[in-house]
């Protein structure tokens, strides 16, 4: 099958048609499901034919030896990562929108005399007040007749139970910690239901401290549990600042951030099979069913995807609704994006070991366990990341290929399937998928993922679980030190051994494909090493677009003069801080002090700081009544600040602009 001489025209024909396929399925509707299936179809179609080609003309006969090892391990992990593809190609085929059912369940509501009541659990550890407020504030003005708000607290502040008090809000505490944020949620089930309380409300809205909540989150969301199988209603997470990959490589506004393709794709079409899951904050669980699995699960350090499977072993669905009904903070820094993740990936391999998990448990089918396997995957293909960077290395330092194979072979199968999976992502995805940008996230993960996954081989229970630290300092540059060298090292060894070889001969066995690899891996390198070097934040807070009339009220110079008001226009506003848009700009002093108009926050003192032609740069210094109306404006129904879909064009010329620039 794979024997055929394969020539330069002959490759560059087969790349073209399939450049030309690609092309004319990305014109097609993705929301449409017979374009999935033919665009999934055709994708399957050249990956299974360049793992055929794989399997049976890239793997050296075997010897003890690490030559032989290595292009074993490789060809396993590589394998992975294809089940993995191909599995998320089937899946794609399917989606869900249950936006409709969610305007029918909120007329209902809104028709009737009364709602079922909700108790409302903002879970917290360490966060400060600036992070904690505008979730507590948000939560307090949340639109739906029949709610309490409960701040669980676990490390028992008297600032904060003082604050809750001042707002309205239930306030608990314990005396430990106790199987972490699962059992923070348990002592705030059992306070609910005592007496005093009414027995607690039949629904539970769980938020974390960074979490703040649209006004209209619970009227969205209970009307979906007319269903009795709807266990869980999720809600995606969006992010009003960028995460540290966005902010370093200057691409907030044209590259989404890592988890929107998963959040905005994935979940719909696992919600479509019935196996999507909870995700820790803005969602809604029956506390029946909480009863029936024995409170929010402990065990694992992931109680949200553990939450939803034991719910799914007796008879439960969680239902995904793809809206955004809530904002919250991103890992801010880079050590933090990584833990992050390394928490997500042990906490996956926990449930899986778990003796009522969908690999060991009873009560699932085999559809839901495959799933799991799926998400599974997602994590083990990562140290495939890690051998992906190290294998041109090794070709050019120790004569050692990951693969043996003519050039013009790989470029026959190889390059097609990757071209055409490349522009399927893309696709599938919304553009929320991108080459390279992808991929640099992957890497920047890859090696602590990677490590976290051997640990866990030895012992992959007994860790404690770390909160992601958020609020953070992000006033100055940043440098991670040891991930900038080793990236730094690893580009200028890539570049090194790809000019001394190919200096002499670019045309020997293996050599064309690995600058080829070689070339890529640099790219991945270079931008890894970007990210490293976190650029200050100017902002203590992040700005949301926000247009709206306003006054600026000052007095003239002199103890005399009298005050005056210029009109404007809000250009952006946190609560902290404003731009004004106003054709009298050029006549205020920086410097200025007087009181700005917005609208519900009233009169806010304030601090002219910029002035550039038409536009004021402004502090705000609200008072506590003037600062909480200004959180219920921005995070009650706020705008988007940071990009939902990918801009490829764009995001291209910042990364090399950020390369070149600094």
């Amino acid at each position: 099958m794979f024997d055929f001489f394969l020539d330069g025209n002959t490759v560059m024909q087969i790349n073209l048609v399939v450049a030309l396929i690609a092309l004319m399925c990305l014109r097609a509707d993705r929301h449409r499901a017979a374009d999935r299936w033919l665009f999934g179809a055709i994708t399957a179609t050249l990956v299974m034919v360049y793992y055929i080609w794989r399997c049976n003309q890239t793997l050296p006969d075997w010897h003890a030896d690490f030559p032989s090892l290595w292009s074993y391990l490789f060809f396993i992990f590589e394998s992975i990562a294809i089940f993995y593809t191909m599995i998320s190609i089937v899946t794609f085929t399917r989606s869900s929108d249950h936006s409709a059912e969610a305007d029918a369940g909120e007329a209902r509501l809104r028709r009737a005399r009364t709602v079922p009541a909700v108790d409302v659990f903002i879970a917290t550890y360490n966060e400060g007040l600036d992070v904690l407020e505008k979730t507590i504030v948000a939560a307090m003005a949340i639109d739906y007749p029949d709610f309490r708000v409960w701040v669980l607290d676990d490390t028992r502040r008297g600032w904060l139970k003082a604050f809750c008090e001042q707002v309205g809000a239930h306030y608990v505490t314990r005396p430990d910690n106790t199987h972490a944020k699962a059992g923070n949620l348990n002592n705030g089930l059992h306070h609910s239901e005592l007496k005093k309380y009414g027995g607690g409300a039949p629904f539970i809205m769980v938020l974390d401290a960074d979490f703040a909540p649209n006004r209209s989150i619970l009227m969205r969301i209970v009307g979906l549990f007319g269903d009795p199988c709807v266990g869980v209603v999720q809600t995606p997470q969006f992010y009003y600042n960028a995460d540290p990959i966005q902010y370093n490589l200057r691409s907030t506004e044209c590259w989404v951030d890592e988890q929107r393709a998963f959040f905005d794709v994935m979940q719909p079409a696992r919600d479509a099979w019935g196996t999507a899951f909870c995700i820790g904050t803005s969602f809604v669980v029956r506390r029946e069913a909480l009863h029936r699995i024995g409170g929010f699960p402990t065990g694992t350090v992931t109680e949200d995807i553990h939450l939803s499977y034991k719910l799914m072993s007796h008879g439960y669905v969680t239902r995904w609704l793809n809206e955004r009904l809530s904002v919250g903070l991103s890992a801010e820094g880079l050590p933090e994006f990584i833990s992050q993740r390394t928490r997500w990936g042990l906490g996956t391999i926990q449930v899986a070991l778990t003796a009522d998990g969908p690999l060991r448990g009873r009560g699932y089918s085999l559809l839901q366990r495959l799933h799991y396997l799926h998400g599974l995957m997602h994590w083990l293909v990562r140290p495939f990341s890690v051998l992906l960077l190290l294998a041109p290395l090794l070709y050019w330092y120790c004569d050692i290929p990951a693969f043996y194979c003519q050039p013009m072979q790989f470029f026959a199968y190889g390059l097609p399937a990757l071209l055409m999976y490349w522009a399927y992502s893309m696709w599938i995805t919304g553009a929320r998928a991108m080459p390279i940008f992808t991929e640099v996230t992957q890497t920047v993960t890859s090696m602590a993922v990677t490590a976290m996954l051997a640990s866990a081989l030895l012992k992959p229970f007994g860790r404690p679980f770390k909160v992601t630290d958020k609020g953070l300092d992000r006033s100055r540059l940043v440098v991670h030190g040891k991930f900038a060298a080793m990236y730094g090292v690893m580009f200028v060894l890539a570049g090194v051994g790809l000019a001394r070889e190919t200096a002499g001969n670019m045309t020997s066995s293996g050599l064309l494909l690995n600058a080829f690899w070689t070339a890529m891996t640099m790219i991945l390198y270079l931008t890894s090493l970007l990210v490293c070097f976190e650029l200050p934040c100017p902002r203590k807070e992040d700005r949301f677009p926000h247009r709206a009339a306003c006054a600026l009220r000052l007095r003239g110079n002199g103890p005399d003069s009298a005050v005056y008001e210029l009109p404007g226009v809000t250009r952006d506003l946190s609560c902290n801080g404003v731009a004004l848009i106003s054709k009298h700009a050029g006549s205020v002093p920086r410097g200025t002090e007087g009181k700005v108009w917005l609208g519900a926050a009233g009169w806010v003192p304030c601090t002219v700081m910029r002035r550039k032609r038409n536009l004021l740069g402004i502090a705000l210094q609200p008072d506590t009544a003037a600062r909480h109306a200004l959180i219920r404006m921005l995070f009650s129904n706020p705008a988007d600040n940071i990009a939902n879909v990918g801009r490829p064009r764009l995001a291209i010329a910042q990364l090399i602009r950020r390369a070149f620039s600094g």
